[in-house]
Parts: C-alpha cells; structure tokens; sequence
C-alpha cells in the first residue's frame, strides 16, 4: 500500500503580507494616476475647448463684420483697441495652427482665463493697436492646448486678431527660448527696459518642452496692417471668419 505524504501549508510570513498589501497598494495608485493623466491630456482638453467655442461663439454675436473688400487698400494706423477688465474682447485666427482655429483672448493670465477661455492677456502689456507689446499667454499642453504649436511658425505666417474695432494682421518675426524668470520678454521693447517703442508687436508666451514647465517659449510678430470691421475680415481668414459669426 502506497503511503500519500501530505504537506501542510505554510502561513506566509508577516513580511510577506506586507508586501503582498503593498503591492497591492501600488498598483492601485497606478491605476489612479494613469487615470489622473488620462484626465489631465484628454479630458481637460475637451472640456477647455467646449468652453472656449462657447465664449467664441458668443463674443461673435456681438460683432458686426462688412463684406470683404478691396484687400490691397490702405486703412490707415490702427486704432487701439478697448480692453475691457476680466473679459473677452478679441478673437485670435492662426493659420498656421490649423485650418480652423479660432480662439478667444481674454483679459488676465489667472488660471480661471487660461485653463478655461484659452488665451490670456497680460493686464500690464499694451493693447493691439498701441505702440509697444500686446503679450498673451496659452497653455501649450492641456486644457484646450491652444498654443501646441507654437514652435511651428514659419517666415511669412500670419496672425490676425478680431476686436470690436476690426482685424488686425501680425506677422511673425521670430521665436526664442527663455528662463521662466526672464520678465523682460514682456517689456514695451522686450529685452530692452527703457527703450521707447517705434512698433507694434504681439508677444504669445508658452511652456517648453512639451509636457514641461521648465522653460518658456516666446514667438513675436509685428502688428502690418489693420483693417475695419466694416471693411471685413482679410482674405485669408474670410471663410473662417464667417462660420465662426453664424455659430
């Protein structure tokens, strides 16, 4: 007769428990941080751009836009435009960033404006139209990611703003990485405190790389021309323009 030899299992030890939970522990907060991210790269996206189209759409109701005119003609000096405290007043068209980008500029850098309406403006820089430096900011990476591609631009890109007074057309000049402490990017004549400005320009400041907060990327334009709103939107823009007035 065959003797069956049974083996009693052995209890896991204390230490081996407290792996155990711990693993378990650290799995867990895997999981809830990859959740956390999914939120942070998609879902911030989609809920900032819902927003953003919604304060689109309503400032544009209150616009009123002429038929496009002669494009060549000369409109004179623009006009500085109202910059009303806390609120959208512009609506940025960027080629460059997509065929159907436009996007509403507000008034303060708080992350109430740029993690919601997208595009801030520094209260403390000039307004479009004045002699000095227009400077916005926009996150590069979630909450609507408005300013993803901002290390795209090209010579010759263009960048039109939208106010209650009419387009204005930048156009780009250059772009340049700086320390997050380098304030002078914002300077009437940046990099230059005292100087007095001949010219004006747009500032767009952003976070770089992507996925970072470690530097800072700063494309300027120069304000070329400016066109009433009656006069109508400039080629290039008319189409966009129009959708964006009837949504």
């Amino acid at each position: 007769m065959t003797q069956v030899a049974t083996r009693r299992r052995r209890k896991p030890s204390v230490g081996q428990r407290l792996l155990g939970g711990l693993g378990e522990i650290l799995i867990t907060l895997g999981i809830v941080l990859l959740l956390f991210v999914a939120w942070e790269l998609w879902w911030t996206n989609l809920d900032a751009n819902k927003a953003q189209q919604e304060v689109t759409a309503q400032f544009a109701q209150g616009l009123e836009v002429g038929p496009a005119l002669d494009e060549d003609k000369d409109f004179g000096p623009a006009p500085i435009a109202k910059i009303p405290d806390n609120e959208t007043f512009g609506i940025f068209y960027i080629p460059r960033f997509g065929k159907d980008f436009a996007h509403p500029v507000t008034n303060g850098v708080g992350m109430d404006v740029l993690n919601t309406v997208g595009i801030g403006h520094y209260p403390d820089t000039q307004a479009p139209g004045e002699l000095g430096n227009f400077a916005v900011a926009a996150h590069r990476q979630t909450h609507g990611q408005v300013f993803w591609d901002i290390d795209k631009f090209q010579t010759g890109d263009k960048i039109y703003l939208q106010t209650a007074e009419g387009f204005y057309t930048y156009e780009w000049r250059n772009t340049e990485i700086v320390e997050p402490s380098q304030g002078e990017v914002l300077l009437p004549v940046p990099h230059e405190p005292g100087s007095e400005p001949t010219t004006s320009i747009l500032t767009m400041t952003s976070c770089h790389p992507p996925f970072t907060t470690r530097l800072r990327i700063i494309a300027y334009s120069e304000l070329t021309s400016w066109r009433p709103a009656d006069a109508g939107p400039p080629r290039e823009i008319a189409d966009l323009v129009a959708k964006t007035m009837k949504n």
